[in-house]
């Protein structure tokens, strides 16, 4: 889906109607004994991050969400009753965390305990104004350090309605977005139809919490894994890795705000004959990090590029339909390169080595190394990720529908990067510091990107056409 903010998603005026959980389900939340399957790592880290951050004065609101639209007039009964069996669908979304000291604890909500309370807002008859109106509502209902964490809402017109969820970042991956418009939609046309929706029961992200920091403390500091992240933040002097080049930051300066770029980067044709170049050496994802390594040396000057690469960590069937935070990442180093296809070779060869440890949380990692990285920005480190959503359910359909993934963007001094592989082409979303030379640095890598994603299939396409003589 493309990645935007709020404000660029084709908001529309018209009656915004909200739902979250009833005050009897709360009620019954704060009534809950502790469940004993703890938090992801992620997930603690995450809170943890937001709980410093907040101590330090200032509110990073973090919030992702999903946006996509219904055709006519939703039924708005119809519509509750797809959003509360969509939340009943996948537990994580009924459980949350209390703090007991320095210690947090999960509840989890039965399911007969969980039910939506409608709130009819009000008409807006102003684009801008209901865009500013639904951030703020967001910021305060999905935020990490509250509960519930999470809103849906609707925005009623008669030719179409717009439904929007936003959730605190515990709950939901980039992954689970994708997979709401279809989901939700399904659930809400078999009702209206008054047929029996598709779909099935799915796995508990809960669970896999449980699974996971099972096997992470099952690990010590001899491990390999850790062995091979205490060399990389070695090099990274001390710390995980920033995007490599001058952002416009003061050393020990407030933590900056931030404003996002996102476009298309290139049309279905380029994003194929770049993909067809890239095969040989495992796709698109190795070219763009490729491209990346040799575009910041340019840029920057550093003779080795390091980053932090996300993958999924649905590593069984289990996990791929299932709501939740299913992220790892794994280090990689790339050295300068003479030409792209060496930076393939490169990356390819780091990916292969490295993405095994993906699967040991990295919060897990860093207490293992003994390292106090006290956080003071959301982001621990700078990405740059791809992903090819065309196979996710209902993709086809997404411009169509109007289908968006949403981002906060509010303070970081990190530059985070998402490329996504869509049915149109390429689409690109950035978050980056907002000073001026941020701005141009950013601005040359993402137009050096396009050159090279374009660029370097015609080049082949050249040298394959050019005549020989004997």
């Amino acid at each position: 889906m493309r990645i935007s903010d709020i404000q660029r998603c084709e908001v529309r005026p018209g009656r915004l109607v909200e739902w979250r959980f009833s005050p009897a389900t709360v009620a019954a939340a704060a009534a809950l004994p502790t469940d004993p399957r703890p938090p992801a790592y992620i997930q603690e880290s995450h809170i943890r991050t937001a709980r410093s951050v907040r101590e330090d004065g200032l509110f990073v609101p973090t919030w992702i969400g999903a946006a996509f639209d219904l055709p006519g007039r939703a039924d708005l009964g119809a519509l509750e009753r797809a959003l509360h069996d969509w939340t009943l669908r996948h537990e994580t979304l009924r459980s949350g965390f209390r703090w007991a000291g320095d210690d947090m604890h999960r509840f989890t909500l039965d399911e007969r305990d969980v039910s939506l309370r409608r709130e009819v807002v009000g008409d807006f008859a102003d684009a801008d104004t209901l865009a500013r109106y639904l951030q703020d509502r967001f910021d305060v209902a999905a935020d990490a350090l509250g509960w519930p964490n999470f809103l849906y809402a609707a925005v009623v017109r008669d030719d179409s309605t717009s439904v929007y969820l936003a959730f605190d970042h515990t709950n939901v991956d980039a992954y689970s977005l994708q997979r709401i418009p279809d989901e939700i939609g399904e659930l809400y046309g078999a009702d209206v139809a008054g047929r029996s929706p598709a779909g099935q029961q799915v796995s508990s992200y809960v669970d896999f919490c449980e699974q996971e920091r099972a096997d992470a403390d099952g690990i010590d500091d001899t491990h390999a894994i850790v062995a091979r992240w205490r060399e990389f933040i070695a090099r990274c002097d001390g710390r995980l890795p920033d995007f490599p080049v001058d952002l416009g930051l003061r050393p020990g300066g407030p933590l900056p705000a931030q404003q996002l770029l996102r476009e298309p980067l290139v049309d279905a044709d380029a994003a194929a004959a770049f993909e067809a170049y890239c095969r040989p050496y495992g796709g698109s994802m190795v070219g763009v990090l490729a491209a990346t390594s040799l575009i910041v040396h340019q840029l920057g000057g550093q003779p080795v590029y390091r980053t932090v690469v996300p993958f999924h960590t649905r590593v069984k069937s289990a996990w791929s339909d299932s709501v939740g935070w299913y992220v790892g990442g794994a280090p990689i180093e790339v050295p300068a390169a003479g030409d792209f296809d060496a930076a393939l070779t490169a990356v390819r060869a780091e990916l292969q080595a490295n993405r095994s440890l993906a699967r040991i949380p990295l919060a897990r990692v860093l207490r293992l190394l003994g390292a106090d990285f006290r956080p003071t920005s959301p982001d621990l480190y700078s990405i740059v990720s791809y992903v090819d959503a065309r196979a996710v359910p209902g993709a086809d359909r997404w411009s169509e529908q109007k289908v968006y993934g949403l981002l906060r963007v509010s303070y970081g001094d990190q530059v985070c990067v998402w490329v996504s592989r869509l049915h149109e082409g390429l689409w690109l979303a950035c978050r980056y510091p907002d000073t001026d030379v941020a701005y141009k640095n950013v601005r040359r890598y993402i137009e050096a990107l396009r050159d090279l994603v374009v660029s370097v299939p015609a080049a082949r396409r050249v040298r394959t056409a050019e005549p020989t003589f004997s």
